[in-house]
């Protein structure tokens, strides 16, 4: 921080007073991550313990759905890496790509490009992360019912939080992004 000529800058708060040792670390307190790092697991069945079968029997809004198609539909990443993280699935309860119809496969890769140029009106990013998790060992949090991640990016959206914290910091809420994303959708 530059300070103005003649002022002089206020001390930083010194951690010596707390408890333990001063690591130098500055706290951002997120615990609404909790109900993600100790929540219960999704189950493999298909029905109301699959969040990707329960999202569509719910209101658009109640279920964080920004696209209903007629074989898949796009929600909202609960846990989002940026705003604006979709999701791209199909309603039938299967986990793996080949496994999709090809008319499934058709209407996914379609709602897929339709998630990119509504994210690209609705928040202009400069890239996309695509990908897709098969099974849990690959990484998938949600291995038995297939899902896309949309991902959009800006130049500088990184930094050290996720490296070193395990924390990212969202600029805006998950009903803004999909407000937005709803908008900005063309058939």
């Amino acid at each position: 921080m530059t300070v103005p000529e003649g002022e002089t800058q206020p001390p930083a708060e010194s951690a010596d007073d707390l408890v333990g040792v001063a690591d130098g670390f500055q706290r951002l307190w997120t615990p609404h991550r909790m109900v993600y790092v100790g929540g219960q697991r999704p189950s493999d069945e298909a029905g109301e313990g699959c969040p990707f079968c329960r999202a569509p029997t719910l209101s658009d809004e109640e279920g964080l759905i920004v696209h209903r198609g007629a074989l898949c539909f796009v929600v909202m990443n609960l846990f989002p890496y940026n705003p604006g993280h979709v999701l791209v699935c199909p309603y039938r309860h299967v986990s793996l790509y080949v496994d999709l119809t090809d008319e499934e496969t058709l209407e996914f890769t379609r709602l897929t490009k339709q998630a990119i140029r509504a994210l690209e009106v609705s928040s202009a990013p400069h890239g996309f992360n695509l990908g897709m998790n098969q099974g849990a060992v690959a990484g998938a949090g949600v291995a038995a019912h297939l899902h896309q991640h949309v991902v959009p990016r800006w130049g500088g959206d990184s930094n050290f939080l996720p490296v070193v914290a395990q924390t990212k910091a969202l600029p805006m809420l998950l009903e803004d992004a999909r407000s937005r994303l709803v908008a900005a959708w063309s058939g």
